[in-house]
C-alpha cells in the first residue's frame, strides 16, 4: 500500500502539468526504506515518461528544468539513454505507475521512430533529432553509427521483447518489430573488414577516421555479448578474446583499498579504478550474479568496483566537503567544469553523482541506502521532479537543476534488479543472448 508520503509526492508530481516544471521533494525523517525506494524509482521513471521527447517517445539527452539549453539541444534524443529508459518503463508497469497498455503504446511509438530513423549498417548514431529522426552529430566526425549506444538500445529492447512475447497480437507485433531491428544490426561489419576487435564508430562522411577500437575493461561488455549473440550478423569468438580482452591482458588486475579490481581498468587511465557507470550500463540486463568466464567473476568485479568507490569517499584523500559514508560515488556526469569523467584518483573533482551510489544498490545495498536517506531526509534541495539532480559539489557550492538520461536511467532499473531482479530475469531469458554467452565461454552459476 502506498504511504501518505508517497501519495503526497505523486499528487505533487502529477499536478505539475508541463514536463519541464520543477517541484521540490517531500522530506520526512521517518520514511521507511520501501517508501524511499518507491519514490526515487517513481521520480526517475518520470524522466522517461512525462519527460520524453513528444514526437518520438525517446529519452531526451538532457532535461534542464531551469530552461537553460546553451546548445539549443532540448529536442536531441539519446540512443543509450532510451535503451535504459525502455527498461525503466517496464519498472513503471510492474510498480503500478502506468498500465501495461500505456507502456505498449509508448513502445510502439519508440520502435516506429527507430525503424525510420537514420542508421548506418544497422547501427543508430549516438544522438538523433527527435523531431526528424536524422542524426544529430555527437562531434564533427561522430555523425554516423555508434555501436556502443546501439548495444545499450538493443539491450533494453530485448528485455521489452521478453516481457511481451506471450502477449496479445498487438504485443507480439511489437516483439516482431523489435526482433527486426535486432536482426538488422550488422555487428560483424564493425570489425572494419574482419579485424579481431569491434570499432565504436563509423561515419558516412569520415569512414573509420575516429578509429576507436574497443578493448580493455570499460562499459562496453554488453556490445561484445550482443555482437556474439546476433542470429544474423555475429562476430567470431576471437573478436572478443583478442579485441575486448586485449589478448588476455584485461585480466591483469590490481588491488585498491584492499580489494582486487578483478579486471584491468588502467588500460584507459593511470588510476586503478574507473567511473561507476562501468558497473551499471552493461549490467542493466546482463546479470553479473554467478556470471563467469576465464577472465573474471563478474559479481566480484562489479561489487568490488562499488565498494572501492565507497571506501575511497569515506577515506576522502583530497579532503572534499561532504564525502563520507552518506555521500559517495563518482561517475561521468555534469560538473562545475562541464561534463567530466569522475572516478577515484586524479579525476576526482569533488563532485558526487547520485546515480553512482543509487545504481549500485545490487552491489552495496546498505551503503546505497545510506546515501538515498541522506538525499531525501537531509538534502532534498538536491532532488527535483525527476529525482536527484545529476551531480553536485559541496566543496564548490555547486548544483544545477539539470538531468542526463544516461544517469537517470540506471537508477530505477538497477534498484528494481536489487528489489526483484526484473530486468535481469527478462534479458537473461533471451535465447539469442544465452547462445552468445555460451559461444564466448561464459558460465552462469
Amino acid at each position: 500500500m502506498k504511504t501518505i508520503y508517497l501519495l503526497i509526492m505523486l499528487i505533487a508530481l502529477l499536478s505539475c502539468g508541463h514536463k519541464r516544471t520543477e517541484t521540490s521533494a517531500v522530506s520526512d525523517k521517518n520514511w521507511t526504506d520501501e517508501q524511499l525506494l518507491d519514490t526515487v524509482q517513481y521520480q526517475t521513471f518520470q524522466y522517461f515518461w512525462n519527460g520524453a521527447e513528444p514526437n518520438s517517445g525517446m529519452a531526451c539527452e538532457r532535461i534542464h528544468t531551469d530552461g537553460d539549453y546553451p546548445k539549443n539541444d532540448a529536442s536531441v534524443v539519446t540512443l543509450g539513454g532510451t535503451g535504459f529508459g525502455v527498461m525503466a518503463i517496464l519498472v513503471g508497469v510492474e510498480r503500478g505507475f502506468i498500465t501495461r497498455q500505456e507502456a505498449l503504446e509508448r513502445y510502439q511509438k519508440i520502435v516506429s521512430f527507430l525503424k525510420q530513423a537514420d542508421r548506418f549498417h544497422g547501427a543508430w548514431p549516438h544522438w538523433l533529432n527527435g523531431e526528424t529522426g536524422k542524426v544529430a552529430p555527437f562531434s564533427k566526425k561522430d555523425d554516423g553509427g555508434d555501436l556502443v549506444e546501439t548495444a545499450f538500445m538493443v539491450q533494453g529492447l530485448l528485455a521489452v521483447a521478453e516481457y511481451f512475447k506471450e502477449g496479445t497480437p498487438a504485443e507480439q507485433q511489437l516483439v516482431a518489430d523489435i526482433n527486426q531491428l535486432w536482426h538488422e544490426v550488422e555487428w560483424d561489419w564493425y570489425t572494419k573488414g574482419g579485424e579481431d576487435v569491434l570499432y565504436w564508430h563509423w561515419s558516412p562522411n569520415y569512414g573509420w577516421d575516429m578509429n576507436f577500437a574497443v578493448g580493455g575493461y570499460n562499459e562496453c561488455l554488453i556490445m561484445y555479448i550482443l555482437a556474439a549473440s546476433s542470429p544474423t550478423h555475429p562476430i567470431k569468438p576471437s573478436v572478443y578474446h583478442k579485441g575486448w580482452t586485449v589478448n588476455g591482458n584485461i585480466a591483469n588486475d590490481t588491488v585498491y583499498y584492499d580489494l582486487p579490481t578483478v579486471l584491468n581498468y588502467y588500460e584507459h587511465s593511470d588510476d586503478p579504478i574507473g567511473p561507476l557507470f562501468w558497473a551499471h550500463y552493461s549490467y542493466l540486463g546482463l546479470n553479473p550474479k554467478g556470471l563467469k568466464d576465464i577472465y573474471a567473476n563478474y559479481w566480484e568485479l562489479t561489487t568490488n568496483h562499488a565498494k572501492i568507490h565507497h571506501r575511497y569517499c569515506v577515506d576522502n584523500p583530497k579532503g572534499y566537503k561532504g564525502y563520507g559514508s552518506k555521500q559517495w560515488g563518482l561517475t561521468s556526469s555534469y560538473s562545475m567544469k562541464g561534463y567530466a569523467g569522475h572516478h577515484p584518483g586524479d579525476a576526482d573533482l569533488g563532485v558526487i553523482s547520485p546515480t553512482a551510489a543509487l545504481s549500485s544498490f545490487p552491489y552495496t545495498p546498505a551503503e546505497s541506502m545510506e546515501f538515498l536517506k541522506y538525499l531525501y531526509t537531509e538534502a532534498d534541495s538536491l532532488v527535483g521532479v525527476y529525482g536527484p539532480y545529476d551531480a553536485y559539489s559541496h566543496t564548490a557550492a555547486w548544483c544545477k537543476p539539470h538531468y542526463l538520461a544516461i544517469d537517470q536511467g540506471p537508477i530505477p532499473v538497477m534498484i528494481e534488479n536489487h528489489r526483484s531482479g526484473l530486468l535481469w530475469n527478462l534479458f537473461m531469458a533471451n535465447e539469442d543472448v544465452n547462445r552468445g554467452l555460451n559461444l564466448l565461454g561464459f558460465s552462469i552459476e
